[in-house]
């Protein structure tokens, strides 16, 4: 049951991770064309600000999971490549866990936010997009770098290599070079 999950949150984080990737490309896309029509047409399109900003938010959401998954957060490499058996362990354990409960917490807090939102109807700057479909990108994004992190920890503590790590790699989990 446990690989079935495993299997599932490895697919969704990729398919995520592709979208934002997607949202990274249109992101850019869209600013070359504000100047384009800011410059050469002197017609700016304020609209094209607020887009990019929430498909800057949508990239970070989208990809921090699959960032999780492939254990390519930021680590103080100085010190945890320095670490070995028990002590590594430890410290992928904690930084894992790190990440787990500021997951949790960004995915309590964004349901919030976005059941605020809701509540009271606030609006974008741009007509008839309510900022909530913007907001629950942060519980979409925290809710599935959740769930790549509790895997993680579970891989953790039982002691199972990560799938398509080589042994000695960054992937790999402590412990076992």
């Amino acid at each position: 049951m446990f690989q079935i999950s495993e299997i599932a949150i490895t697919v969704l984080s990729r398919l995520a991770a592709a979208l934002g990737a997607l949202c990274g490309l249109v992101c850019f896309l869209l600013v070359c064309v504000s100047v384009a029509w800011r410059y050469f047409l002197g017609a700016p399109q304020p609209w094209i600000d607020h887009v990019a900003a929430w498909l800057v938010v949508a990239l970070v959401m989208l990809a921090a999971a699959e960032t999780q998954r492939r254990r390519e957060h930021i680590g103080v490499e100085v010190v945890t490549g320095r670490l070995r058996g028990v002590a590594r362990r430890a410290a992928h354990i904690l930084g894992t866990a790190s990440v787990a409960a500021v997951a949790a917490i960004l995915l309590h807090e964004g349901l919030e936010t976005v059941a605020f939102s809701r509540m009271i109807g606030i609006a974008t700057n741009i007509e008839a997009v309510p900022l909530w479909w913007v907001q629950l990108l942060i519980p979409l994004g925290a809710g599935l770098l959740l769930a790549v992190a509790i895997v993680q920890l579970v891989q953790l503590f039982a002691g199972i290599e990560a799938k398509g790590a080589a042994p000695g790699d960054a992937q790999s989990l402590p412990g076992r070079e």
